[in-house]
Order: structure tokens, then sequence, then C-alpha cells
């Protein structure tokens, strides 16, 4: 880019910052208008007058007079007097100019320093109802975007008003246009007859030089603040299917997992939101937590809508039959530690644990959840890795992987078992093996985040041996039950939740390669079985995850892990407000 350097005239900076401005792919709306704007020729001259301006300021002009326009009459009244000279006549013709006589006024008003109009009497004969309407032209530039602003009538008096400002829209950039204006002409259209559909189509319709003639509200709002409340969706929305929306246009279209940041909740209705991440600086209307809520609870009392969702533990590798005391290095030990596979039982009643409410929201419904940026400080525990996956997903074994990898930074939670101790087994580092009436009184007291039974034996992880990892300052992994996620997303964990699933190919099974974490031996109904389980979990937890790793291959998706794992201690995550906010 060219140098700007201080002696560059402002003219010239212009001129070379509008060459500079080539849109891309992610700016190119904004870039556009800028370069628009910079490009008007009014500006260009402003520019100018602006330079001229300041290199006279250098000087601090003093007038000689005060009354130059009474002098150039004086002396044309005196040329007009006698003969005239070619030169004379000459100089004659251009006093009565207007360009002169407007140059010379303006003059004159600089040096006296009467900037002030001067406004003609009021009629003294003036009834005394009467109200003289103030009447605004706003002119604005807009390219291939919206004008930002919403409008409705004004059921007593017929009048189109406006309803809101969209935040970095147009109307809200341009700061002359307000809520409660009142709306006559566009482009010099009378628009007073029209429906408001038919307005907003010619308001989106318009493009570059928009002229409005407005009617000022009474008392102009003031300018809220941009508000910091960060919401992630639970839900996934379409601003063109939902017939509620004041202006589909005007919609923030989101899916779930998306964090939106609120910049006006002033309707109660309809908040105003950007998506973060998102390079459009304008806010877009977002239903509001009541009002979705309001009108899903409608549905549902229409019968509509299913009741919310009771989530439900969907199938998942933990049901695999593999030989989990098989043994595999880890740093010299055996991993026979990492919890065999069972069958969650279905009578965990009396957890005080799962009292508490995951979602930190006071809705039944899925909705949106309040979140704020969140990075452990020196000195804190780690997060909490918890890793789900659907049937096929072989999340244990991704699971020992990494820990093998770096058994420094990552550690297990040792499980609890009934099982007799093998003789190669030692106390707490493969298991920690206590009776049957001991683990049952442990089940009562809450102590376990999950258990079940395996060919009689019961196995268990407690919430204690979560805990012993992390004081150690490691890493701590568990693959759970989707189940547990009610005991372990708290702000005492702040878990960092990744679903593992199985990449599920479109074609059929004889074009599974050797690369795809799906093995070649499975039939057609297990591969049903398998998509059912992963859109199950997804259906009923999918609001809780914070990752989602589509596994290709064993190689590539311990790859991914392992730098989402990274990201999660180097980088900030959004978490639940109420995480951090005590």
């Amino acid at each position: 880019m060219p140098i700007v350097s201080a002696n560059t005239g402002l003219h010239e900076t212009l001129a070379i910052l509008t060459s500079q401005l080539h849109p891309g792919a992610n700016h190119k709306e904004d870039l556009v208008f800028l370069r628009d704007v910079f490009s008007e020729k009014s500006i260009g001259y402003l520019m100018k007058i602006h330079e001229r301006l300041k290199l006279y300021e250098k000087y601090s002009p003093t007038p000689v007079l005060h009354s130059a326009s009474c002098l150039a009459e004086d002396l044309a009244e005196e040329l007009q007097s006698g003969p005239l000279q070619d030169d004379e006549r000459e100089l004659l013709l251009l006093l009565n100019t207007p360009h002169l006589k407007a140059v010379l006024s303006a003059h004159d008003i600089v040096a006296q320093k009467k900037f002030d109009p001067v406004l003609p009497p009021l009629p003294e004969d003036l009834d005394d109802d009467f109200e003289e309407e103030s009447v605004k032209i706003v002119r604005l530039v807009k390219n291939k975007e919206p004008l930002g602003a919403t409008i409705r009538r004004d059921e007593a008096t017929g009048a189109v008003i406006v309803a809101r400002i969209m935040r970095g829209g147009a109307a809200d950039r341009s700061g002359l246009v307000h809520v409660g204006d009142e709306l006559r002409e566009v482009n010099g259209n009378l628009i007073t007859h029209k429906r408001p559909d038919e307005i907003s189509q010619i308001l989106s319709q318009s493009q570059g030089s928009i002229t409005l003639k407005i009617i000022p509200a009474v008392a102009e709002e003031d300018r809220l603040k941009e508000s910091r409340v960060y919401l992630r969706a639970l839900f996934d929305y379409t601003p063109f299917e939902d017939k509620a929306t004041p202006c589909q246009e005007a919609g923030l279209p989101f899916k779930r997992g998306d964090i939106l940041q609120v910049v006006s909740q002033e309707d109660a209705t309809w908040w105003q939101a950007k998506k973060v991440g998102d390079c459009n600086l304008r806010a877009a209307l977002i239903p509001s937590i009541q009002f979705q809520e309001r009108r899903l609870r409608y549905r549902m009392k229409m019968n509509s809508l299913p009741a919310p969702l009771s989530p439900k533990a969907p199938t998942s590798d933990r049901t695999e039959k593999e030989d989990c005391d098989s043994k595999s290095a880890l740093n010299g030990k055996d991993v026979a530690s990492l919890r065999r596979s069972f069958r969650l039982k279905k009578d965990r009643q009396g957890s005080p644990a799962e009292t508490q409410t995951p979602d930190g929201h006071r809705s039944d419904f899925r909705i949106y959840e309040e979140v704020t940026q969140y990075l452990p400080r020196p000195g804190e525990k780690p997060r909490l890795i918890v890793l789900i996956g659907s049937l096929g997903a072989r999340v244990t074994e991704l699971k020992q992987k990494v820990i093998a990898d770096n058994p420094r930074w990552f550690g297990l939670a040792v499980p609890h078992t009934t099982r007799a101790r093998k003789t190669h087994e030692r106390e707490g580092v493969e298991y920690h093996f206590i009776s049957r009436a001991a683990f049952e009184a442990d089940i009562q007291n809450g102590k376990f985040i999950e258990y079940g039974e395996y060919k009689e034996n019961l196995y268990g992880t407690s919430l204690e041996s979560i805990h012993k990892v992390l004081s150690q300052n490691k890493v701590c992994l568990v693959d759970v039950q989707p189940e547990a996620l009610k005991t372990l997303r708290t702000a005492e964990f702040k878990p960092y939740i990744i679903f593992v699933t199985p990449r599920f190919p479109d074609c059929q099974r004889k074009h599974f390669g050797s690369s795809s974490s799906l093995s070649a031996g499975i039939t057609e109904e297990d591969l049903q079985e398998m998509k059912q389980s992963a859109e199950k979990m997804d259906e009923c937890y999918g609001h809780w995850v914070d990752y989602v790793l589509v596994k290709e291959d064993p190689v590539s998706a311990l790859a991914e892990l392992q730098v989402a794992l990274e990201r999660v201690q180097t980088e900030p995550q959004w978490v639940p407000v109420f995480w951090v906010r005590r």
C-alpha cells in the first residue's frame, strides 16, 4: 500500500484509500459501500475545501474589511455614472454576476461572524391551536443491504411509523432515523396510503441513494448502548419460515450452537442480535426467550409439537462386548484400568448431584443459554474432558490413544469394581476393588457419575476418582453414557463435551474403504442402527455438545481430537455464564 505521510493532503489520502479497497469474499458488501461513499464527487469537493481552509488557517488570516458587498455595490454605481473603458465594462459585468455577489456576501458573514439565520417574524393572527409540523428530509446511501428499519401502521392515525432501528444498518449508521418517526415519502413517492408490506418492498428494492421525507417523533428515544449479552442458540431458526416475524428480511437465521450477541432487548418480543464471527455488522431480529417459549407452549397445547424431550440413553458403543481386560501398553503400565463396557442401570434414583440444572435455564424448552468466554487461569484446575459416542464410534479406544501419547498431561479416572482382583492387577491402578455392599452404599450416597453391571459384577466411575486426577493438575478424560452429563455439566467441572460419531457414507456398504472408521464386515442393519444411534444422541444431547468429531479413520480422528484438546487449554471457550459468575 502507498505510504501516507503527514504532508499528504486529505483529498490525496482519500484517493489512495479508495484505490486500495478491493472487495473480498468476506467483506465485499462493506467494502463496496465504503468505495461508493468515498468515490462521491461531493466528498471529493469537501475534502479540497477542507485542505484550502487548513492551508489558510496556518497564516491566521484576518478580513481587511467587513463590508465587501457594500463596497462592490458602491463601485458598481460609480462605474455606471460615466463612460466606460473596456476593462471598466468587464469589471462592472463581474461585479453584477450572482456568483461573485454570493462569494462577497459569504465573506462578509464570516468576517462579521453572523452565522445565525435571519427568520421572518411570525404572523400575529395565528390560531391558538395551530401546530407547525416540522419535516426532515433524510438522504441515505445503501447498497444491496436492507435499510435496517421496520415500520408499522398506527391504528389510531393511520400514519406509517418507524417501529425499530436495526443496530449497524444503514438507518442506524446515519443517525438520522429514529423509532417513532413518521414516514411520509420515499424517493418522492407518497406512501401514506400504501400497505406496510408494499412500503417495505419499495425500501428493499431501492439501491444507492434513497431519500426519505420524515416527520420526526415528538421525543426521540436515546440510542441505547450496545449490550454484552451472549447467548448460545439451542435450536435452529429460519426467519423466512416464521410467519410471526415483523420483517422476514430483517430476521437473523441461525443454527443450534451458534453464539449470538444480543444488542437490544427493548422489544419484549423481538430482540436484536448479531452472530458472533459473522462479518456482517448489522443487527437482525431473533425471537425473544419469552416469545419463543410462549408459542412453543401454545403449539404443545394444540398438539402440533411434542413435549420437551426427557433425555434417554441412546445406544452407544458402550454396548460393545469386547473383553475389557485385554492388555495394551501405557507408559509401562497395563491399561486394563480403562473402564470396561457395560449397560447402564436404569434405577439411578436419588443422586443429589442430578438435581443440578445442566442447562442453567429456567425453561423446559431449549431456546437460548447465556454464555461467556472462559479460559482456565494459572492455578485453576483444568477443565474436565467428556467424550460421548454413538454406536460404532469406539470412544474408549480413542481415549486410550490420547492418554498413551501424553500420560504427563492427561489422566484417567480409575473405576471401581466388585470383581475379584487378578494376580497382575494393583489396587488403585487398574481398578479400585471393593465389596458389593460397599459399592451399593456408594450408589445410595450418589458417589458415582454412572455405574452398571457386567457378568454379575458392578463397575462404576466415581466423582472422587475424577477429582483426584484434576487435583494433580492433569486433564481428566472420561467417556461416559450421555445420561451422566446431567451430573457432570456443572460449574465445578466446567466440562468440555465432545461427541464422537462415525462418518456414514452415502453410498452402499461395498464402497466402504479401509480408511473408513466403519468395519467392512458390518451389515446394512448394523449401519442403520448406528445412524439411528447418532441421530438420537444428537437429538437428545446435541445442545450440550461443544465439539463434534466425525471419525473418518482412527489416525485422523486422533489428530483432530488432540488439536481440539489443546485449544481447550489455550483458547477461550464459550461456557454457561453461571459457571463463572457467582
